[in-house]
């Protein structure tokens, strides 16, 4: 009898989705999602066991909907043996979607204090800014080689349930379209998994008005401003239009999830301005949009 092969999305075997990223990101609660819409979550499996947790799960059940590992710093020995993982799970038939979850390291430094606890990657006196700079770097190929980034510097915990829901929905082809628009700086670099990418850096840049340049674009004076300038208008009339002619025509072919990156030059006054404005327009129309501001606390 042939073997079975596996691959994440396809119709006779399990997703593997593997849920990895900085600590304090959100990835436990991404987990908690990802188990209340039937997928087998296992959290910090050592490496040694992964692969055939993934095989027996798909055996055993085959009206699982799928299988979820999480992956965080804590668990050293999965780093080293990260490609060998991955090459097996390519011998099997596998491929994985890696959803590497971030934030702001303010708001994760945030988090931590508010939390009190001790941060994974802490050492005798290492402050948590350093935890959170080691950690990254530690975990600088895994966010290389993500299917998805979510940052949830900006998301409520109901906003990351929606948009976990809509990646998981849209990764089967079926369910209403789903829209993420992300503002970001392309100082900082572009964010990973954009479907579109949109450069408002021709708009007037608020940073140049002293009242408005420690201001961010989610706060009213810098909106009003931005929004105030004519081809700000035209430009997302224009994207409103795009969407209008592609949304449908993507639906048809199955993709139910689409990322949309409208960047600035540090992602901090115009792009998050315009992002707003185009979630709220978008949501007056029923589609079902979130928004996120990559650096906008930068």
């Amino acid at each position: 009898m042939p073997s079975r092969q596996h691959s994440a999305g396809s119709s006779d075997t399990a997703r593997l989705i593997i849920v990895t990223g900085v600590s304090g990101s959100g990835r436990a609660s991404a987990l908690r999602v990802l188990e209340d819409l039937g997928l087998y979550c296992v959290d910090n499996l050592p490496v040694a066991l992964a692969l055939e947790v993934v095989r027996l799960a798909a055996r055993n059940d085959p009206n699982l909907k799928g299988v979820a590992l999480g992956i965080d710093a804590r668990e050293r020995m999965f780093f080293p043996q990260w490609p060998r993982f991955l090459a097996e799970l390519e011998h099997e038939g596998i491929r994985p979607e890696i959803v590497f979850m971030d934030a702001s390291d303010e708001v994760l430094a945030r988090r931590y204090s508010e939390s009190r606890r001790p941060h994974p990657m802490a050492e005798s006196g290492l402050s948590v800014a350093d935890s959170i700079r080691r950690e990254r770097l530690a975990l600088a190929e895994m966010r290389e080689r993500a299917s998805r980034v979510i940052d949830t510097t900006t998301l409520t915990v109901h906003e990351l349930r929606e948009l976990i829901t809509a990646h998981v929905v849209g990764g089967e082809g079926r369910g209403p379209m789903s829209v993420m628009l992300v503002s970001f700086g392309y100082k900082y670099g572009v964010p990973v998994g954009l479907d579109l990418m949109l450069d408002a850096r021709f708009i007037p840049n608020p940073f140049f008005i002293p009242e408005l340049r420690e201001l961010d674009g989610l706060e009213p004076e810098v909106r009003d401003y931005v929004l105030g300038q004519p081809e700000a208008r035209q430009f997302l009339d224009e994207i409103v239009r795009l969407l209008d002619f592609l949304l449908p025509l993507y639906q048809r072919e199955g993709k139910s999830y689409l990322t949309i990156g409208i960047g600035c030059t540090g992602g901090r006054h115009r792009s998050p301005a315009l992002v707003t404005e185009m979630r709220d327009r978008l949501k007056r129309s029923g589609i079902r949009v979130l928004a996120s501001h990559h650096d906008v606390s930068r």
